[in-house]
């Protein structure tokens, strides 16, 4: 029996949703009760086995005040709103994200922010209106086709300007001797079946034009997660 239900047909949560999103993360992303349930700091550090504060940690110390800053999809939890205040009033910090569920919550998380605005956008396609300091993907790339890998880097890096940055912070290919590269594997079977990409690939090798940019990459908890910082030459 499957585990995901088919959307409503004039359910406003599902409207322009990717098919791969109903398909494969309603129980996650698109389901508004699901989704309440889920977006608590507890479940993200559960998720990430108690790595989370130092993954974050790894976005936030990139941010300086008046940086202007875009994260391409909502995340559970308090990282937005760590995200916005670390910009100060006199930057901005945009986010944005496909699923109107994930939207409202990220403008219920931001509302006290005048310096943030969210956004309903496409990682692959969204254009902002001036260069960014600086491009977060928190744990996207693992949930999304390698099509859209391969546009959602590529559009990220052409939007940043000399000296500019990204950070990729996602899983990686865990080390032998990881006991937790078991358990993934069991969870990438049963409910993620794009994040072994990131087991094979490197995330610059979804670049058109690799070059452009230098790579620095941290892996962390014995290979499970990465952490890839992008600065345009």
């Amino acid at each position: 029996m499957s585990r995901n239900h088919p959307p409503l047909p004039c359910n406003p949560y599902y409207e322009g949703v990717p098919d791969y999103m109903t398909e494969v993360y309603d129980w996650a992303y698109v389901n508004p009760r699901r989704a309440a349930l889920l977006d608590r700091n507890l479940v993200v550090s559960t998720l990430l086995f108690l790595n989370d504060q130092r993954l974050m940690q790894r976005y936030l110390q990139q941010i300086r005040p008046g940086m202007r800053v875009w994260q391409v999809a909502h995340v559970y939890g308090d990282l937005v709103q760590k995200a916005a205040a670390k910009v100060r009033k006199h930057g901005e910090f945009i986010l944005t994200d496909i699923t109107p569920v994930q939207v409202e919550h990220g403008v219920r998380k931001l509302a006290c922010y005048p310096q943030a605005r969210v956004e309903r956008a496409d990682a692959a396609s969204y254009r902002l209106e001036q260069p960014a300091d600086l491009i977060c993907s928190f744990f996207l790339l693992h949930e999304v086709p390698d099509d859209l890998k391969h546009r959602i880097v590529d559009n990220m890096l052409s939007q940043l300007p000399a000296g500019g940055k990204a950070v990729f912070v996602d899983y990686h290919k865990p080390a032998p001797w990881q006991p937790i590269g078991w358990l993934l594997k069991w969870v990438n079977r049963v409910l993620e079946p794009f994040a072994e990409a990131l087991w094979r690939n490197e995330i610059s090798s979804y670049a058109s034009q690799a070059e452009d940019f230098d790579w620095h990459k941290e892996t962390l908890f014995g290979g499970v997660y990465q952490v890839l910082t992008v600065t345009r030459r």
